[in-house]
């Protein structure tokens, strides 16, 4: 059997299709060497756990690495210190055995006491007799050990995993201060950022709130892939598929629409190898690795259910707090400044909703962005009449196998009117972003995909991108402010399309005037046509 995309689990180079990790493997070698303890925490299925084997293997020559993966402790384990020591004990000790390969008598009897001690499953072990034998073993090995612990998450609300950090830390600080032999380095990978402990913590558990891992490293090592690893695992593929595809083209493409998140990357590329070719519309390979070919894997990806999304929908219901922030961000226009210390914010960030660019909060990438609208919007339309009047007339929207935007608007600007028109400078101006995009998603959805694009989005302008059958469409939303911002955002709207290599563009403006003209007309801008919708 051939390589596959691998979308579950820890990907194997023999398997699987892969970025290459070396850059990112020397960069983590390095805090290594300086005898760093840090943290890997990234949101889920980012990467974490291949890059561990993958940093297991490229260490060896150096270094001893033990690997714990905490999934594979029971409850039993985290009950009393004495279990839990007992456990990482046994787990340590085959994780030695597999590695050590030193003859040195008295090692191989410190690991025989050590090993007696999990046989008789005493009861008045602890931490401190553990740490002893963990630093004599440390000492006594030919090789300085590196500790790797995935999956720490499963471990980080409860007290007595807590009590085993602060002895990592103390450890490290005698390291540091007396010179004492332990651990080179110490690694623990999860979700959460292991120094910030409390968000993770339930309210009623607010004494567990302060972390022992402040003496841990920052880990800076950028995780996502860029267009050159995508490019460098596309050409790996197709020299076994011979697609013909444009290999720079479909990794800017990937990049573009996922921001280099390793799991979206991965899924769309399984989705255009092994769901869009072979279907009715994408009969061949050849055709499936092409752009339209990639926006049909983006409209299958954005209707399934997988283990990321569930993940982060489960986030969005256990912090009601952090769906309001994204809410505000997303259907309102509100730019978020970024303040450190604020819990929605590091949240947001640290389960992979959202970035931090220039001091303000952005949502990810486009897939999560029109998945949380798609999510929102569902929610306001049990509210609105709009979305069902636009699918009631959804057909006639669509001629030729191409979407009507003229005609869309022109059916938005009367069906907003009739409803709204009398609402006048009470209506609240947000609403009516919201109440366009209620409109125009039952009318492409299936066949097309919308995003925002988030270097236009402010309270007065935003750029609705519409990609619908191969069509690429620019409308752009805004609040009239006055006629010389109105003139500067045609300039703007015009220099978008340059970017888009588009000459026909779309507006729709939200006039609070009284004196306002309602419906459409269209503006030449140079070799632009600019075709605008006032309501």
């Amino acid at each position: 059997m051939g390589k596959r995309f691998n979308v579950t689990g820890l990907c194997v180079p023999r398997k699987h299709y892969m970025v290459n990790l070396a850059d990112r493997l020397a960069q983590v070698k390095e805090m290594v060497d300086e005898g760093a303890y840090f943290t890997i925490h990234r949101a889920r299925q980012y990467g974490k756990t291949t890059l561990l084997y993958a940093l297991e293997e490229y260490l060896k020559t150096d270094y001893l690495v033990v690997s714990i993966d905490f999934q594979k402790f029971g409850t039993a384990t985290y009950e009393s210190e004495n279990s839990f020591a007992l456990s990482f004990a046994d787990c340590f000790l085959n994780e030695l055995d597999r590695n050590e390969e030193s003859d040195i008598a008295e090692l191989s009897q410190e690991m025989e006491t050590l090993r007696n001690i999990c046989r008789s499953r005493d009861g008045s072990y602890a931490f401190y007799g553990l740490f002893a034998k963990l630093n004599r073993i440390c000492k006594l090995s030919v090789r300085p050990i590196v500790l790797m612990i995935d999956e720490v998450d499963s471990a980080s609300n409860n007290q007595v995993f807590l009590d085993f950090l602060a002895q990592l830390r103390n450890s490290y600080l005698e390291r540091e201060a007396r010179g004492t032999v332990t651990f080179q380095s110490v690694i623990l990978a999860g979700l959460y950022d292991i120094k910030s402990l409390k968000a993770k913590i339930r309210p009623e558990d607010a004494r567990k709130t302060n972390s022992p891992w402040n003496i841990a490293a920052d880990f800076d090592v950028d995780m996502s892939f860029s267009a050159a690893d995508i490019a460098g695992m596309l050409e790996e593929y197709e020299g076994d598929a011979h697609t013909g595809m444009d290999i720079a083209g479909m990794a800017d493409l990937l990049r573009s629409y996922t921001s280099g998140y390793p799991f979206l990357v991965s899924r769309l590329c399984r989705l255009m190898d092994e769901k869009i070719a072979g279907s009715e519309s994408f009969p061949t390979k050849e055709a499936a690795w092409t752009k339209d070919g990639f926006l049909a894997a983006v409209r299958m990806l954005l209707t399934e259910e997988n283990t990321l999304f569930e993940s982060m929908d489960n986030k969005l219901i256990d912090y009601p707090e952090l769906k309001q922030m994204l809410k505000g961000l997303l259907l309102l226009g509100k730019p978020i400044e970024n303040i450190p210390g604020n819990e929605s914010m590091r949240m947001a960030v640290m389960f992979g909703f959202a970035i931090v660019r220039n001091g303000f909060l952005y949502v990810a990438n486009r897939i999560f962005e029109t998945r949380l609208y798609n999510g929102f919007l569902a929610e306001e339309s049990l509210n609105s009449d709009m979305p069902q009047i636009a699918l009631a007339e959804r057909n006639q929207f669509i001629r030729d196998g191409q979407l009507d935007v003229e005609l869309l608007l022109r059916k938005f600007v009367a069906h907003y009117t009739e409803l709204f028109g009398d609402y006048g400078e009470k209506f609240p101006e947000e609403d009516g972003r919201r109440l366009f995009l209620l409109y125009v998603r039952p009318v492409i959805n299936g066949k097309g995909n919308y995003y925002i694009e988030a270097r236009t989005r402010n309270h007065r302008r935003t750029d609705v991108i519409i990609d619908f059958q191969g069509q690429q469409t620019v409308i752009e939303l805004k609040i009239w402010r006055g006629n010389e911002y109105h003139l500067r955002g045609e300039v703007q709207l015009c220099e978008y399309l340059d970017y888009y290599q588009l000459k026909k563009g779309y507006m729709v403006s939200f006039n609070f005037n009284k004196k306002k003209q309602v419906g459409v007309h269209e503006i030449a801008v140079g070799d632009k046509v600019l075709v605008e919708a006032v309501v």
